[in-house]
């Protein structure tokens, strides 16, 4: 018999994500705050609805939750009708939310005091990742709960780690963002920069992304960068969010991320100026 599933968030990652395990033959319930997404969810893939987190949680082996920020990671979990709240004992919850270590290590002892697991698994691989089954998850956590979560994870990702104890995901997607926003910023100068020399951008980028600046945002993000399209998934205020994360944390444990505080400010006059909903290659635009 298939374990139960419960997904709670049916935003542009979570419903994709819950499809991805209804088709490996996981017997899935699924809860959105706007009803009419998990319904359409239904009706999609053929899986069930629950009026909260808590009922759908209820009976499940697994309770994925995919929100938006540390409160709603706290709301679906630890609310009044929260997951928690419906999770039997032994059950493991598994939190793909990009959000702080310190409210992962906070839901972590809550459900360990209810006899649940609990897993940080923050993902990279953006809406196409979500959508193709290949995501990258950063985990943190215990082994043995990781493990039995691992093969559930494995449905929507090509690489599930372990990183480290509870906050550890979450840390590790920080390093992520911090290392994804330098890359964005320096690809956004060069091609400016070619453009302003009149060099041919999309031959430029052909050659260069053999050698040396090669990375995923080149190869992307590059072209699509220099015809100023701007329409791949991942948000501009997303990744304020995210950075605003990353700088908190950079407080507590002391490390500098000056040019990180930078870009964030980039991304800050991006959004003021009506492109918040531009995916993060925007960042070309203010130069």
């Amino acid at each position: 018999m298939s374990a139960k599933v419960a997904f709670i968030g049916l935003g542009v990652m979570g419903f994709p994500m819950a499809g991805h395990l209804r088709a490996k033959g996981y017997d899935v319930i699924v809860y959105n705050r706007t009803a009419s997404k998990a319904q359409e969810w239904a009706a999609k893939h053929g899986g069930r609805t629950a009026p909260t987190p808590a009922a759908a949680a209820k009976e499940c082996d697994f309770v994925m939750t995919m929100v938006g920020n540390d409160n709603d990671v706290i709301d679906v979990i630890l609310g009044k009708d929260g997951a928690l709240a419906g999770t039997k004992k032994g059950a493991v919850i598994v939190d793909h939310t990009t959000a702080s270590a310190g409210v992962a290590r906070k839901v972590f002892e809550a459900a360990k005091a209810k006899g649940v697991d609990f897993i940080d698994a923050p993902v990279s691989g953006g809406q196409a990742g979500a959508e193709n089954g290949k995501l990258t998850v950063m985990c943190g956590g215990e082994a043995a709960p990781f493990e039995r979560a691992k093969p559930v994870m494995d449905s929507y990702a090509r690489a599930v780690t372990l990183l480290g104890a509870a906050g550890a995901g979450q840390l590790t997607k920080m390093v992520n963002q911090i290392c994804i926003a330098g890359l964005v910023q320096g690809l956004s100068e060069g091609i400016a920069f070619a453009e302003k020399a009149g060099l041919d951008v999309n031959q430029v980028l052909d050659v260069i992304s053999k050698g040396a600046a090669q990375s995923w945002q080149m190869e992307n993000r590059g072209k699509t960068m220099h015809e100023r399209k701007f329409n791949f998934g991942f948000a501009v205020d997303w990744m304020r969010k995210d950075l605003g994360i990353c700088l908190e944390e950079a407080k507590r444990n002391g490390s500098k991320l000056p040019i990180t505080q930078v870009i964030l400010g980039y991304y800050d006059e991006i959004s003021k100026g009506g492109g918040s909903r531009y995916d993060t290659s925007s960042l070309i635009t203010r130069l």
